[in-house]
């Protein structure tokens, strides 16, 4: 074993399997890619043509570590290359870990339960033991109990931080004077999953002065990628060779990666920040909410998106939820967890459904009958998400990037009394135009899907006076398309919103809301007049697609 050894090295990467340390890594093709400039591949048996039409980098093997992502990542963690190894989510760091350090039958891990339970299945995957020192009565790390669990075949020690699924944070004094104890025998696996809905810091920072720490990180959580599976590792850069020798030559497929560049954006990172901020938010009106059911004795502090709930009969509040239609995760089977819930935080309608069913209110969780349309609307120059609710007055966001267009947007869903939820990152760059327009289309699509069989609306609606202006507006929810606009507007732009675009916006919401619509605006001011549209369609859709009753208004029978 000792010829195995490199001398070089640091004593933590000599405790790696040593037909690892001797085996040179698979030569993959593109790892034999020697610069950016290469065009012409005929050395792994690729196929020269895509394998349809309007596909992209499909026909050839991507990079082990793709450069462009690696480079993404270590922007977002602040790391480099060296200490980074991209992986099919958290599980396949784990998964490489167990490959390079433990030898099967042999070596054992130590985790520290209550606790996320791949540590175990991967390690029993490797034929390697798995021992426990169990979290203290605050489920804060025992390290007597770790110490007395190890023995000199222990070759890694696993910490979830914020735990899953107890939801706290590990004192960091505790996890690095573990860093310390083990420093020449273990690898201390500090896995911050949920460390960005955690007040506290990450431990990334220590990874160079920590020869045997290694850090699990991935989009699923923070990023809200779960379906893209893609993480990460972060060790000192013995560690990550070792890891990269393991790791299978063509992990992660190039629409995961084109999908992980477009996340890793630092417009998205603001955007996905304040979505965490808002979800953080609300686990924390839902807590009492929760917390005051009789079903439910305590509820854990939580720094995750999650929440761990101790109730009175485990079995019988999970099935309530069920029959509901919402899934939960009973983790009574767990050390020290008796009849608990690990409950996921949800979308404001997700939550409300929870504690209506809980509460045994089923009009609050139920959606039958509800109008609501969402879409999804992707092309070169916008990426678009809409989501409308007509029987619902609120949530009520929208964010396209542009100001003046946003507040009119806002004032359609306020004077129309329905929720309208729009995201829309766009060509701003060049232009406004792709951006009024595309988000125009998905609404009135949106909108057209929640109206269904249009069964007991009104059909009709309006006008509208606001100051020196007059606007009439007139609509039909027809099904047939027709859009007469009457405006003369004596400015260019209100805002950062073109003029000439707010009857084009109108032109496309009509046309695939399928509607007859008729607007007339009078006025001295641009602002005036612009608003007084957007809000006069506001109140005559309010009007249009309220329901009373179910009949359809058509003597032809349908609309």
């Amino acid at each position: 074993m000792t010829t195995n050894k490199n001398q070089s090295a640091s004593a933590i990467v000599n405790r790696a399997r040593p037909e690892i340390l001797a085996m040179k890594g698979y030569s993959s093709a593109r790892s034999l890619q020697t610069g950016t400039d290469t065009s012409i591949f005929l050395d792994a048996n690729e196929c020269p043509f895509e394998p349809f039409i309007g596909a992209h980098n499909l026909a050839r093997y991507p990079r082990q570590q793709p450069i462009k992502l690696a480079v993404a990542i270590c922007d977002w963690l602040d790391i480099s290359t060296r200490n980074l190894t991209v992986t099919r989510g958290a599980d396949e760091a784990i998964e490489c870990l167990m490959r390079a350090f433990c030898v099967p039958n042999t070596d054992n891990i130590v985790i520290c339960p209550p606790t996320f339970a791949m540590y175990r299945q991967s390690a029993i995957l490797h034929a390697v033991e798995t021992r426990e020192a169990p979290l203290n009565d605050s489920f804060g790390l025992d390290i007597a109990a770790i110490d007395k669990a190890t023995d000199a075949n222990t070759k890694m020690i696993f910490i979830c931080s914020p735990n899953n699924p107890t939801g706290n944070v590990m004192a960091r004094d505790d996890i690095l004077s573990l860093c310390a104890a083990y420093a020449d025998q273990a690898l201390i696996v500090l896995d911050e999953t949920y460390i960005q809905f955690a007040e506290a810091s990450s431990l990334i920072p220590m990874i160079e002065s920590t020869p045997n720490l290694v850090i699990l990180r991935t989009l699923s959580k923070s990023h809200a990628a779960a379906g893209l599976r893609c993480g990460a590792a972060i060790a000192r850069g013995e560690i990550t060779q070792l890891l990269q020798k393991v790791l299978a030559p063509y992990p992660l497929a190039s629409p995961v990666v084109d999908a992980a560049l477009a996340i890793l954006t630092s417009k998205n990172h603001q955007t996905l920040a304040a979505k965490r901020d808002a979800l953080i938010e609300r686990r924390d009106r839902f807590i009492p909410r929760l917390a005051a059911l009789p079903m439910v004795d305590a509820i854990l502090p939580s720094d995750a998106n999650f929440i761990l709930v101790r109730v009175q009969d485990a079995d019988s509040f999970y099935a309530t939820c069920l029959e509901a239609g919402i899934v939960v995760r009973n983790q009574s089977h767990q050390p020290g967890l008796a009849n608990s819930i690990r409950i996921s935080i949800g979308t404001e309608d997700e939550m409300n459904a929870l504690v209506a069913a809980l509460s045994g209110d089923t009009t609050e969780s139920a959606t039958d009958t509800a109008r609501t349309g969402k879409v999804i609307r992707t092309t070169s120059e916008t990426a678009i998400s809409v989501s409308v609710n007509l029987d619902k007055a609120s949530p009520v966001n929208i964010s396209t990037g542009i100001g003046f267009y946003d507040h009119m947007l806002d004032q359609i869903a306020k004077h129309g009394g329905f929720s309208l939820e729009v995201e829309c990152d766009g060509d701003l760059h060049i232009d406004a135009h792709h951006t009024v327009e595309d988000c125009a289309i998905a609404l009135g699509q949106a909108i057209r899907t929640a109206l269904g069989d249009k069964r007991g609306i009104n059909r009709y609606g309006f006008m509208l006076p606001m100051d020196e202006t007059l606007v009439t507006v007139a609509l039909d929810l027809s099904g047939r398309f027709y859009l007469d606009f009457k405006a003369d507007f004596p400015a260019t732009h209100v805002g950062d919103l073109p003029t000439d675009m707010v009857p084009h916006f109108f032109y496309s919401l009509a046309e695939h809301m399928q509607a007859n619509l008729h607007i007339s605006v009078t006025g001295e001011n641009a602002h005036h007049m612009v608003e007084a549209c957007f809000k006069g369609f506001g109140r005559t859709i309010r009007q249009a697609v309220r329901r009373e009753g179910s009949e359809l208004p058509s003597t032809k029978g349908v609309l």
